[in-house]
């Protein structure tokens, strides 16, 4: 094979295929094979797992993930990239490309269809511009993952593994950490990349818990109390969930609940934690349950 993680060996590719890079795809393909192998490494592919591959691009990272997994699908939405990755990948016989947009695809159907509804494994180097909703559209569909490790903005590994209390710390921390633990692996630079980025770049892998790690009534409205707390994030708690409009609460009952948990009126959302977060919108989910309740 002709390791694309090579930069001449990229060049030649762009080259004989005539391939102009997209802005709107943000496209920057790595061409670096010692970040190729930690994120191989972090990503513990076994040779009975299946991965899904978001973004293949010119199928650098695609040839290692064939060396190492039983089976791979690459999700690849420009479509220009398609013929590209049929030429690179040639010689490999357990790969799957698929042109289309990771946001409108049917993972759970990929999911029953090749790997008989068990645990896949994603691998990414991801957009930047997409990376938040590709991870939690992932996360909240409830698509059978063991991990998912991707390269993000440095920025946006960093906001992953946060806690209470930094300026970085907000509702994507809360989420992923509800969801998965986050373990930083690497940073890499903007001369891994062709073209090279503006910014750092980081790879971040995130194994899934078993089960969350705080009980809750309603996960949908835990995220709804959860965006509204850092909305407005120099309001108190109390003004940041009243003026949301998506939680049917008057202030007075918000700001009850808040005493009730032991928290002053002026607390502001960025010092709570998951469990904190957890036991508000519990309480808060009771409190408007008992008004239904009242009014039927």
């Amino acid at each position: 094979m002709a390791d694309l993680g090579n930069p001449q060996n990229t060049i030649a590719v762009l080259q004989k295929h005539q391939f102009h890079f997209q802005k709107k795809y943000g496209q920057n393909f790595l061409i670096d094979t010692h970040v190729l192998d930690k994120i191989i490494r972090a990503s513990d592919i076994q040779d009975e797992d299946l991965v899904l591959e978001i973004g293949p691009g010119i199928g650098t990272m695609t040839q290692y993930l064939c060396e190492h997994a039983r089976q791979v699908v690459a999700v690849e939405i420009d479509h220009a990239l398609i013929p590209i990755l049929e030429d690179t990948l040639k010689q490999y016989q357990n790969i799957d490309i698929i042109h289309g947009d990771i946001l409108k695809i049917d993972i759970h159907k990929i999911v029953q269809e090749k790997n008989q509804g068990k645990p896949i494994k994603v691998v990414a180097n991801l957009p930047y511009y997409i990376t938040t909703p590709i991870i939690m559209g992932l996360f909240e569909s409830h698509v059978p993952i063991d991990s998912i490790t991707v390269m993000v903005q440095k920025e946006v590994a960093d906001r992953m593994g946060m806690g209470p209390g930094s300026k970085e710390y907000g509702a994507l921390s809360l989420a992923v950490q509800y969801y998965a633990a986050p373990e930083l692996i690497a940073n890499v630079p903007p001369n891994c990349f062709m073209p090279r980025p503006k910014v750092g770049s980081a790879v971040i892998r995130l194994v899934r818990h078993s089960k969350p790690p705080v009980q809750v009534e309603d996960e949908s409205f835990l995220f709804k109390v959860i965006r509204a707390s850092f909305n407005q994030r120099r309001k108190t708690l109390a003004n940041g969930l009243n003026n949301a409009g998506e939680i049917p609460l008057t202030k007075e009952q918000i700001e009850q609940s808040l005493q009730e948990l032991g928290f002053l009126p002026s607390i502001r959302g960025e010092t709570l934690n998951l469990e904190e977060f957890a036991a508000l919108s519990n309480l808060m989910k009771q409190k408007i349950s008992a008004g239904n309740e009242e009014r039927e």
